[in-house]
């Protein structure tokens, strides 16, 4: 069994200067976790979650918007998003952010 490389996901960000930064850290069947790097004014648009989520918050501050509702988060909060939920996640402060998605199972066992 191979190994993943070792990621710092806080030093090793996926900053993108055209839209929000995205990579996979995570792959098996029952698991995927994607590191996001979003700089003041990016926004991961809005979209359905596609397996059941969490997102923790390792720096900065999200504006999170879960079916319409919004709220905000700081960094070490990890925060439940149900499976077909819509939602939109935006960084409107001053300062970079970084969080990961935790997918489980991985979206493509998830049933409609």
């Amino acid at each position: 069994m191979s190994q993943n490389p070792i990621t710092n996901v806080l030093t090793d960000a996926p900053w993108s200067d055209n839209q929000f930064g995205r990579r996979v850290v995570v792959e098996t069947d029952e698991l995927m976790v994607m590191h996001i790097a979003l700089r003041p004014g990016q926004e991961v648009p809005l979209h359905r979650a596609n397996s059941n989520v969490h997102l923790l918050v390792l720096a900065g501050t999200i504006r999170l918007q879960l079916d319409g509702v919004e709220s905000i988060h700081h960094a070490g909060e990890l925060v439940p998003v149900v499976f077909q939920t819509p939602m939109r996640i935006q960084n409107d402060a001053d300062s970079d952010v970084i969080f990961l998605v935790l997918k489980t199972p991985h979206p493509s066992r998830m049933q409609s």
